[in-house]
């Protein structure tokens, strides 16, 4: 069969005025299928934000509090004051943030907005993992053995032990890995409970959790969903997001690979009923676990927003995404047959998430301006960013600056053309993974579509980058030195090396005399008090930095004297938080 990609889908409103309530890569997404339809965008900004480029790129922009996420990007109040301010008729919320709150999609609804999104109902039937697997089990999907019918410590603890060990207790609520622990006995049951209940109340304000069998050979397979507001539901075919790292996702891909016919068939008509059965009206993904070993699906849950992930969907079936969702918010019938997939898809796409991180040094997480940006151009190749030359990297947001996606007609084609690309891009300012992905399509699990999400626990990192080519313009044969801050960080970039040391000659004092922030970020648990003794690898504080939780501790045995910082305070690179009474031999606040 011949594949066609669908035309382009018509404006369903000229007059829209569509503000986005959100950020970077994606807010810039979002307008970029607003110009084609020469449909008015507002952008909204915290102080951060004022220069960012979707504020740059948007018809008018509007202010909506300081750099703190709850008085700003997660703020109802603050998101419908600009929406008024503006004139805007419709609110797209991107992904992450506001994205899959139903009382912000009530909020816009009654302020007599359309919401660019699937109704309230269907997102509430999604946002607890107990109530989804309710519904996945009386739609016929297969869930993950497990339970969660009580909250009860001990019956937690049992319905553990009758499932098997290991087991995974994850967070009803919420989703992007957090509140996940996986314990191994029972020995360890109950500090995986404490901990995956404690990072859920603080990630989503609900601690409720299930626990479940833990699938020791997982591969991450979705399937990319639309409904309308009439009844039909359709699919998009099956993504591959295995690649991951702290259950973030690193490396996406369309379609998956190495399904059998017959499993690719049930997982795909698995999420539209599940779409069927909540009455999904907007586009959305259904994720699945694959028994690498046993080659059983089941799901998993379903994100009721736009994915990172959708453009490797749209490179292979030329379907904008974003302007079918809107279709669907403006009321209009679902312009694509069941089987759109099937005579549509064209070869192979595969999206690296280009990160400011250090990977070689535990992807700790990088800040700072970004002087150059030179990614190549081709036909095949599409670059959705958030930054560009001069732009400013923040510790208040999440670490993705960026995707790039290489399209093919077939996953090895694609694959060569994606390394081909990072081989060349550069990305001048502060460390990202770019290396970390040209090393990571080289790997022969990659390559033979073979990795599952435990794959980069298993396979070692190397302590550096592997490229030195050579080339004038490489990134990689910097000779400068590169800081998470300036003048204030604990951290120096070794470029010599590649790699990166906990520095203390700047602080002065002597060296293992105190704790420093190893990058600006907010402290979320300090768990000690002073006189207190500690033992080498003692958990001391928490610091969260472009929305992941970072463990600091101590490599040598001490006592604490002066703690200098609370839960709540923000703090820069380098800064003291607590000190020791005696200096440790070798003390490291690497997360």
């Amino acid at each position: 069969m011949v594949s066609t990609s669908p035309e382009p889908l018509p404006c369903p409103d000229p007059s829209m005025r569509v503000l986005i309530a959100n950020r970077g890569e994606i807010a810039r997404r979002i307008m970029r299928t607003m110009a084609d339809w020469n449909v008015e965008t507002i952008a909204v900004y915290a102080d951060p934000d004022e220069l960012a480029l979707h504020v740059t790129d948007a018809t008018s922009a509007v202010r909506i509090g300081p750099a703190s996420l709850a008085d700003s990007y997660l703020s109802i109040d603050a998101i419908l004051s600009a929406a008024k301010e503006a004139g805007a008729t419709h609110v797209h919320p991107g992904y992450g943030f506001l994205s899959e709150r139903t009382d912000f999609a009530d909020a816009v609804t009654s302020a007599g907005l359309t919401w660019i999104g699937p109704s309230p109902a269907a997102v509430a039937s999604m946002g607890s993992k107990i109530e989804a697997r309710r519904v996945a089990e009386g739609a016929g999907v297969p869930v993950i053995p497990g339970f969660n019918e009580s909250q009860d410590d001990d019956r937690l603890k049992a319905a553990a032990a009758d499932i098997g060990y290991p087991i995974l207790v994850k967070a009803s609520a919420g989703g992007g890995g957090k509140g996940i622990r996986i314990a191994h006995g029972d020995d360890d049951f109950d500090a995986a409970l404490r901990d995956a209940r404690n990072e859920a109340q603080r990630a989503f304000g609900d601690d409720a959790v299930i626990v479940e069998r833990y699938i020791t050979r997982p591969r991450h397979v979705e399937v990319q969903v639309a409904g309308d507001k009439h009844g039909t539901a359709i699919d998009l075919g099956t993504r591959e997001c295995s690649v991951q790292r702290r259950y973030q996702k690193l490396l996406e891909e369309a379609p998956a690979p190495n399904l059998s016919d017959e499993l690719r068939r049930s997982i795909r008509a698995s999420a539209v009923r599940l779409c069927e059965a909540i009455g999904y009206d907007s586009v959305g993904t259904v994720e699945f676990i694959v028994d690498a070993e046993s080659n059983e699906f089941f799901f998993l849950e379903m994100n009721t927003r736009i994915q990172v992930e959708h453009t490797v969907t749209e490179e292979i079936t030329g379907i904008d995404l974003i302007a079918l969702q809107t279709h669907i918010a403006c009321g209009a019938e679902m312009p694509y047959p069941a089987d759109i997939f099937d005579t549509a898809q064209s070869g192979s796409a595969i999206e690296v998430r280009i990160n400011a991180e250090d990977s070689w040094n535990g992807f700790l997480p990088q800040t700072g301006r970004v002087d150059a940006v030179e990614i190549p151009e081709a036909e095949h190749l599409r670059w959705d960013a958030a930054i560009g030359s001069g732009s400013e990297i923040s510790p208040h947001y999440d670490s993705m600056i960026g995707k790039l996606i290489a399209h093919g007609p077939d996953r090895i084609a694609a694959l060569d053309r994606l390394e081909d690309a990072l081989s060349t891009a550069v990305l001048d300012g502060p460390t990202t993974n770019i290396a970390f992905h040209r090393w990571l399509l080289a790997q022969p699990e990659v390559r033979s579509a073979t990795v599952t999400t435990r794959f980069l626990d298993e396979v070692p990192l190397p302590r550096q980058s592997p490229f030195a080519d050579g080339k004038p313009t490489s990134p990689w044969n910097t000779r400068t030195a590169n800081r998470l801050t300036p003048h204030r960080s604990a951290f120096a970039f070794d470029a010599e090396s590649r790699d990166g040391r906990w520095q203390q000659s700047e602080r002065g004092g002597e060296a293992g005399s105190a704790l420093l922030a190893p990058f600006p970020g907010v402290i979320t648990e300090v768990l000690v008090n002073s006189g207190d003794a500690v033992e080498a690898g003692q958990h001391l504080a928490t610091i969260e930095a472009m929305k992941m939780l970072h463990p600091l501790t101590t490599s040598g045995p001490t006592t604490i004297g002066e703690i200098l910082v609370s839960v709540g305070d923000q703090v820069d690179g380098g800064d003291t938080l607590m000190t020791f009474e005696q200096p440790t031999n070798e003390t490291t606040n690497e997360p």
